[in-house]
Formats: structure tokens, sequence, C-alpha cells
């Protein structure tokens, strides 16, 4: 006998259009004879509560995400690293991660289910914090691991090395770990730049350093990123995962930051195209038929 297929329906947090869209979504699969479940994603949780969060008893074929892009990105901690393909669907406002508009909805739901969308893996960064000698964190993200200055008017010393070589003490209100993904979100508020999304590298971006020579730095994917604090006196910083899990990262601590084993797998209709995606996004002007010389 033939396994029923499960779709995941995940939806934005306290969003009335998106928790609509989700049961009329689910009703309209189980009418086709296809388990679904729905779940509100919170937009802000804490470590303890997301490292309680067990691999799936019962795991999805897929995973259909209503909402932004801060929806699909606890989504695919919560489910999609463990395999689960996820379609994204936006509700939200810019939406790198959710390319699918809700009028394409139904349309892209029925190309999943009959295999025709195409899958686009991304590479997800693992930190591991150890204090006073024991691992005291362990995480895995898609977009990027920040660590920032508590204080308000001060700035704090970063030490990093790469692979073990020291490379440079950042002064500065932080330093932002991304991964191609996440290129188009805090790294590129913060001057970084923009890479395609499957590449295999990892970005260093500083925020506001106090060395104008400081600039941000790409890396290959086998390198482990570790990072100190300089001073003692700085007291703490904080670890954020993905903008929305946050850490705190005390002086003598050490976060080593590297590829994870895990990856995401985002499914993509044939006819998406990431440089049109940009164009439209950061509202890039003119067309492609532009000649200034005639």
């Amino acid at each position: 006998m033939k396994e029923q297929a499960f779709v995941s329906i995940v939806h934005k947090h306290d969003n009335e259009e998106a928790r609509a869209e989700a049961y009329r979504l689910r009703d309209w699969l189980e009418k086709k004879e296809i388990k679904a479940t729905v779940e509100q994603m919170e937009s802000v949780s804490s470590f303890d509560h997301e490292i309680q969060c067990p691999v799936p008893e019962h795991k999805p074929d897929w995973a259909v995400v209503l909402g932004g892009d801060g929806t699909l990105l606890g989504a695919a901690r919560r489910i999609g690293r463990f395999g689960v393909p996820i379609l994204g669907v936006n509700l939200g406002g810019l939406g790198f991660l959710t390319g699918i508009p809700l009028s394409r909805l139904y349309p892209s739901v029925e190309m999943m289910l009959e295999g025709k969308l195409d899958r686009e893996p991304r590479i997800m960064l693992q930190a591991r914090v150890i204090r006073e000698g024991k691992e005291v964190c362990c995480f895995h993200v898609l977009n990027d691991v920040v660590v920032n200055k508590r204080t308000l008017a001060r700035i704090i010393d970063l030490k990093v090395s790469i692979n073990g070589t020291f490379l440079t003490t950042f002064r500065a209100d932080g330093l932002i770990i991304s991964t191609p993904t996440g290129s188009t979100a805090y790294n590129l508020s913060a001057g970084g730049p923009i890479l395609y999304p499957t590449m295999e590298t990892f970005i260093l971006t500083p925020i506001c350093p106090f060395t104008l020579t400081n600039r941000p730095l790409l890396v290959p994917e086998s390198s482990t990123i570790t990072i100190e604090l300089g001073k003692k006196a700085e007291g703490t910083a904080i670890l954020t995962f993905d903008g929305q899990v946050g850490f705190n990262f005390y002086y003598g601590d050490m976060v080593k930051i590297f590829k994870s084993d895990e990856r995401i797998v985002l499914l993509k209709p044939p006819d998406y195209n990431f440089f049109e995606v940009l164009r439209t996004k950061l509202m890039w002007g003119g067309t492609p038929y532009d000649d200034k010389s005639q």
C-alpha cells in the first residue's frame, strides 16, 4: 500500500491572512487525499526553546511556508535542516527566500506534488560556543551568525582567526558571518557583497568598523572561523542566529563557525531567476534595451 503524502504548512506569526490561507491550503490538499498539518511559526524564539525542538517523528515530504523570509528561516531550522524541501510563498516584505507570490500558490503546489519544481540546495553554518573548555552552545543557521555589542556607546574588540591562523582584531560594533543565502540580509545592510545563493563560500562583514581598512572578506566554505572577545572590560556581547535567536557571549568564550553538514533545499519554479528577483527587490533601474548611444 502506497504511503500517504504529507505536507507541513507553516504560516507567519500573528498574521490573519497567512493563517486563513494556510487552512484553505490544508483543506485543498486533504480533498486530494494528502495529509496536511498547519503550524504557526513564532517571530522570535529563545535558544532553550529552539534546542528542545526534536527531529520530527513523522517527517513531511514537503513544507509550504506562508509569510516572509523570517518565517522561512524559522521553518528551515525547525524542519528544513532534516531534509524537508521548502516552498516559500511571500506574504511578507522584501522576500528573497520566499520567491513565490501568493497568486501563484496553488499552481506552484500542484507542480510541487508532481515533482516539477527545481530543487536548490543551500549551505548552512554551524556555530559552537566553547566556555571554560566545554561546549555550551551548538546552533545551525541558514543566513548568518552575528556578534553584536551590548553597551550602547562602546565598540568591541573581536579577535578573529581563520583555520587557526590569526587574521585581525576587528574594532567595531560587531561582526557578521554570512552564508551566500544571507548575503542579501543583514550583510547587505552593512555594506557586504551580494553572492549567488548556491555558491559555497562565507562572508565576514564588520559592522561600523573603527578602522576604515577593515572590509568584508570572502573565505572558502572549508574554513573554520574562530572569534573571541578581545578585552575583558567590554563585558558581554551577544551572538544572534539568523536574527531570531540570541545567546550571551562572554569574555573568555570562543565561538567556532564552519559549514554545517546539514543543508536546506528550497523549491523553485523552472522560470525562477535570481537576477530578476534581485533587480526587482532592490529596485534597480534600466531595461535590457537601454542604449544611450542613439
